[in-house]
């Protein structure tokens, strides 16, 4: 089918086969199969990107000092890594089957204006999180600009709305250069994460053998807090869960990507280096990191940005600071800014397109003066932690309806038609069974993560709150409907933005 580009307004001949405008426009539409270009290497780049993030470091270096020695630290990684390879799996094939973004998949289980409420929740959790990434990264930008110009300094004394003058200058070209990325689409997101992923694994397993070489060739397993006996399996399974809830967000809006895999093997194959292997591969690099500095002077890393600054050479510290540029740039793209993309554009997809959508996400991003959030533990624990905890739940109801309850079969076109009789239509385009199912399940989630008495459940709460959710929803699905399978190929659009 050809379709044109000039407005995400125009009419299509997909419009004119009885398609909403208020549900269908280019970037919702499903891709075609011909042309799709995401292959076992750019699924294996999106993690080689996401799993070597520094957040990822800082909460695997933190097992580190909070009892965990070396090899304990790769099982609860490794175990960590099964869960998510078969998670990620299953929602990555749903992409590749019908071809449609996140909020377009959610309309299976939650209806066509239903839907809305999953792709909300998880775009404005992304949104906040894009802004915050984009500072931590300004924070190690500020570092290389000091290397190299150390009169800059001066500028980082002084506060406006929070941030020092170097640390507006810093964050302002960050954020312009991932708004230009962004602009250009997914194809450039994708090229980008390939050119990243090689830069990412290259640099921080250099960091590691220097590290180990100033230990002098051996590092240090453990602390002389290292947990043993129960409460280090205990340890290891909670982080192990903890991991996994790390990823709640992207298990969720996997099919982003995935839409445009060339094949379920793709996919698998993928997910099989770029998760269970790459992250022992990161696991190794994390306790070679963490060891050799507490045997260097007995101190317990936050980050590797703590040891890029230690490197005595400018130059190559420049070269660490901007490879930890790029990655960031990087986990930012695919975790935080493609989801509230596709959330907006579903919002307005007769105002919006990808890269209109790209924009307001980005100047929202921005004008949340995200460092503030960063620094208020109310804001994280309440807001940005109350709506993660509600991502389990949705994840359990959208993968019991699509694999247990349809078995698969999605009438991809009646997804975009907002008539009565449309699969998806439901009461007003609203599934009430998945919002009854939603409904305690959200609050237990939430309990689970605020109350202090759960707290020993805690690291659970996201394993707990996506079985709750299928399993209600389980108990109240309508089973007594036809579930038709229509490809989506007659209204399809190349992957191509």
């Amino acid at each position: 089918m050809a379709t044109t580009k000039a407005s995400p307004a125009d009419s299509t001949p997909a419009t004119a086969a009885g398609l909403s405008p208020q549900l269908y426009n280019e970037d919702l539409a499903p891709t075609m199969r011909a042309g799709r270009t995401w292959r076992s290497y750019n699924i294996f780049t999106l993690w080689a990107n996401d799993v070597h993030s520094l957040g990822n470091y800082a909460f695997a270096i933190g097992l580190f000092a909070l009892g965990l020695g070396g090899w304990q630290i790769l099982v609860a990684l490794g175990l960590g890594g099964l869960f998510l390879f078969l998670l990620l799996n299953l929602s990555g094939f749903m992409g590749e089957k019908t071809g449609v973004p996140f909020p377009v998949m959610s309309r299976i289980s939650f209806g066509t204006r239903g839907a809305q409420i999953p792709a909300l929740i998880r775009g404005a959790v992304a949104i906040a999180w894009f802004g915050i990434q984009t500072y931590l990264a300004s924070v190690v930008f500020r570092v290389m600009i000091v290397a190299v110009a150390p009169s800059a300094a001066t500028l980082d004394d002084n506060r406006i709305l929070g941030l020092s003058t170097l640390g507006w200058i810093a964050f302002t070209i960050l954020w312009v250069v991932q708004m230009v990325i962004v602009s250009y689409g997914m194809e450039t997101i994708r090229k980008y994460e390939a050119f990243a992923g090689p830069i990412i694994l290259v640099t921080m397993a250099s960091l590691a053998i220097w590290m180990f070489i100033r230990a002098g060739g051996s590092i240090a397993w453990s602390t002389p807090d290292s947990k043993t006996g129960i409460d280090m399996w205990l340890k290891i399974i909670g982080d192990a869960g903890l991991w996994v809830a790390i990823y709640g967000t992207f298990v969720l809006n996997f099919c982003d990507f995935t839409r445009s895999a060339t094949s379920r093997r793709a996919i698998v194959r993928g997910n099989f280096f770029g998760i269970p292997i790459n992250m022992l591969v990161f696991g190794a690099i994390v306790v070679v990191l963490a060891g050799a500095q507490f045997k260097i002077d007995g101190r317990v890393i936050e980050s590797p940005a703590d040891i890029v600054q230690t490197v005595p050479n400018t130059l190559l510290l420049v070269l660490s600071c901007l490879a930890l540029l790029i990655l960031t740039i990087a986990v930012n793209l695919m975790a935080n800014f493609v989801a509230p993309i596709y959330a907006l554009t579903n919002l307005f997809p007769t105002k919006l397109n990808f890269r209109r959508a790209g924009v307001v996400s980005g100047v929202i991003g921005l004008v949340i003066l995200p460092w503030n959030l960063y620094n208020s533990p109310t804001v994280i624990t309440y807001f940005l932690g109350g709506l993660g905890a509600i991502l389990g739940p949705l994840f359990g109801i959208i993968m019991a309806d699509y694999w247990l309850v349809r078995r698969a079969r999605v009438n991809v076109p009646d997804l975009y038609k907002a008539t009565p009789d449309a699969d998806y239509h439901y009461s007003s385009g609203v599934n009430p069974r998945a919002i009854i199912a939603l409904i305690p399940t959200a609050t237990v989630a939430l309990l689970l993560a605020f109350v202090p008495a759960f707290e020993s459940t805690s690291s659970f709460s996201w394993f707990i709150g996506a079985g709750l959710g299928a399993i209600i929803y389980l108990l109240v699905a309508d089973r007594n409907r036809t579930f038709s399978d229509v490809s989506g190929e007659p209204i399809a659009v190349p992957s191509k933005h």
